[in-house]
This record gives structure tokens, C-alpha cells and sequence, in this order.
């Protein structure tokens, strides 16, 4: 794959950081170029989307790791940003308390421990890292340790997804039930419904989607990410040459639960809530068909994987066909397993490249009788 199709990811986030903005603020609603706010937070959640393929790539595509749990860790970045944001509330909530709507509704008569600082943007951010990385480092250290991968792995992670979720859904665990966390009205003291706000999280999701892409992309291209790639095709052969494979597998895990509580935490202030359904294993398993469509090990493909299915997700749950998206979904997943095993970018690379050689090849051959001509 060309360097240029590898960098595209990043310079596509960074032209609509720039571009974006400008559409959407500076030019009049009658204009033809004009992008309305929905289209604005529409483009902001798939690069969330897109954010979190990548984290998934990182572990599938270089170190062979299939997680279908990192809509967990998606939704507890999530979470974290949403507790900043109900703190923000304040008095303008329904019950005029300090304490979020949820818990006066239900009679709380004071803030539970896990909600202390969230007032604090700072330490927001730093959960949306700490709580994900933190659980993937102690998820990953028994798993990995113990050797186990593959099929097994998966499972242990959807059924970790599983169990978080019925937990979320509990009163008690303190972080609205059912219905979540909802009804935000500012972020940094700004009006998260305003149109300059929309668009200033739009483009902080696009630079977040460029700076994830070149974390990425620096770690594949380094030692490491060789490592991973040995990892990934030959695990015993790798640990027989001492390395150790657990380590490799546990920091790449790690940095992509960051990633994709990042991801999470962008996503809740643009749509404006987050709740325990974030946390199905359905989510987990939709963000893998974006890897697997896209083309997993490129990282390119991972994104645009997310962007595609997400926008035709968009227009076809609109419409009079939205009940049988799900069998869309599940007939693009088993064609491209079927017709397209390395996925879009991985199927355009080597036609490419092998376009390439029949060229080159084509070129020596047309170059042989002039050769022996002049001899």
C-alpha cells in the first residue's frame, strides 16, 4: 500500500477540521454549500465510529487479538464524559439540586464515591484514559498471561460486555439505570446544543481521528509493531525467539481501550446521551464488521470501514427499509467475507500491486528486442 493511501485517513480529518467549520457557520442556510448542524454531528459521530475501528484494528489487524468488547470500553469513556456533563447542570435541572435528576428521583441524599471530582473537566479526561485503560491492563494481564486467544478470548470479552451492561442497567450502581445519563446543557461553559459548539466537538473529533491515526500508524511501523505482526502470524515461533508475547499483546490492548474511550467520550456531548445500551454485544460486534469491510491491518480501512457503514446505516434506517437493515448488515459482513477476505483497501492494494507488476513485467518484455538489437 502506497504512502499516500496510508496518510489519507489523516489528511481527510484534518481538511474537514478545516473545511467543516466553514460550511456549516460561515456560509448562509440558502447557500447550496451550507451544512446543516445535523450533518455536522452526523459527520462528528462516524468519526467517533471511526476512532474506535482504529483501536479495534490495532489489536486485530497487527497483533491478531479479535476483542468483541470494545464497545465497553467505548462506552466507559462515554460514561465518564457524561458524568461531567450532568455535574455541569447544576441547579438547572428538573429538581433545582446539586445532586443529577436520577438521584433525586430516587431519593439519593448524596453523591456516591465513584461521582466525586467529575466536576472537574480534568479529571473527566482523565477517567475517559484511566477507567478503560485500567480494565483492559487487568483484563488483559490474566488473560494474556494465561494464554488465552482466539476464539476463547473473544468470547471472555463479550461476555465481560455482557455482564458490565446488566450492571449499568441496575438503580444502584449509580449511573442513571435504564435511561441513563441524559438532558446535557453545557461543556466548558459552553451551550452544548449551540451551533458553534456542535462544530468545535465535530472538530475535535476529526483531529482526535488524526491523532489517533498517526499513534497508530507510528506503532506498526515501529519494532513493536513488527513484533505484533509476528505475534499475530506466528505466536510460538515469536515467544520460542524471547520475546515476550503477553507483554506486546497487554500494551497494544491497553492503548486501544484509550483510544476507544476517547472515542466514547467524544461521541456522548454530540449526541447527547449515553446509556447501558452502548454497552450490547451487538455494538462490539458492528464495530468489528467495520474493520472486516474497510480491510483489516491497514488502518486506512478501518476508517473508512467505520465512515461507509455508519453513513449507509444512516440512509437505510430512515426510510421504509429500516426494519431489515440488521439482514443488510449480516449479507455485507458474509459478502465481504466471502468476496473480498482482505476487505476494500486490502483487495484495491493488490490489484494495484498486481497492476504494478504486469506493468513492470509488460515493460521489460517490450524493452528485450531493443535491447538485443543494439547488442
Amino acid at each position: 500500500m502506497s504512502g499516500a493511501m496510508k496518510f489519507s485517513i489523516g489528511g481527510f480529518a484534518i481538511l474537514a477540521f478545516l473545511l467543516f467549520p466553514i460550511l456549516n457557520l460561515m456560509l448562509p442556510a440558502e447557500h447550496p454549500l451550507h451544512l446543516s448542524a445535523f450533518w455536522v454531528t452526523l459527520a462528528g459521530k462516524i468519526m467517533c465510529y471511526a476512532i474506535v475501528a482504529l483501536a479495534l484494528d490495532l489489536v486485530w489487524g497487527y497483533a491478531g487479538i479479535l476483542s468483541l468488547g470494545h464497545g465497553l470500553f467505548f462506552a466507559l469513556g462515554g460514561y465518564a464524559m457524561g458524568m461531567y456533563l450532568m455535574r455541569q447542570i447544576g441547579r438547572e435541572g428538573q429538581y433545582q439540586s446539586d445532586l443529577p435528576d436520577f438521584m433525586v428521583f430516587l431519593d439519593w441524599k448524596e453523591l456516591p464515591w465513584q461521582w466525586w471530582g467529575s466536576e472537574h473537566f480534568l479529571w473527566a479526561f482523565a477517567l475517559v484514559v484511566l477507567v478503560p485503560g485500567i480494565l483492559a491492563l487487568v483484563f488483559g494481564y490474566f488473560a494474556f498471561r494465561s494464554r488465552v486467544r482466539g476464539v476463547y478470548f473473544s468470547i471472555i470479552t463479550q461476555a465481560l460486555t455482557f455482564a458490565l451492561m446488566l450492571g449499568f442497567f441496575r438503580n444502584n450502581f449509580g449511573f442513571g439505570g435504564n435511561n441513563g445519563l441524559t438532558d446535557f446543557k453545557d461543556i466548558l461553559g459552553f451551550n452544548v446544543q449551540a451551533p458553534a459548539t456542535r462544530t468545535a466537538l465535530f472538530a475535535c473529533s476529526a483531529l482526535a481521528l488524526a491523532l489517533g491515526f498517526l499513534i497508530c500508524q507510528w506503532l506498526v511501523k515501529s519494532k513493536f509493531g513488527k513484533v505484533m505482526v509476528a505475534i499475530r502470524d506466528a505466536e510460538s515461533r515469536t515467544r520460542f525467539l524471547g520475546y515476550r508475547v503477553e507483554n506486546y499483546k497487554l500494551v497494544a490492548f491497553v492503548v486501544s481501550a484509550c483510544l476507544a474511550g476517547v472515542a466514547g467520550a467524544l461521541y456522548v456531548p454530540q449526541v447527547g446521551i449515553i446509556n447501558p445500551s452502548e454497552f450490547a454485544p451487538s455494538n462490539s460486534i458492528e464495530i468489528v464488521i467495520w474493520v472486516a469491510v474497510g480491510g483489516r491491518g491497514t488502518l486506512v480501512g478501518a476508517a473508512l470501514g467505520a465512515v461507509l457503514v455508519n453513513y449507509a446505516k444512516t440512509a437505510f434506517t430512515t426510510g421504509v427499509f429500516a426494519p431489515y437493515w440488521l439482514f443488510a448488515l449480516g449479507a455485507l459482513f458474509i459478502f465481504v467475507t466471502l468476496f473480498l477476505p482482505k476487505g476494500i483497501v486490502g483487495t484495491f492494494a493488490d490489484w494495484f500491486a498486481l497492476l504494478r507488476r504486469r506493468h513492470r513485467g509488460g515493460a521489460t518484455v517490450a524493452g528485450r528486442p531493443e535491447q538485443q538489437a543494439a547488442e
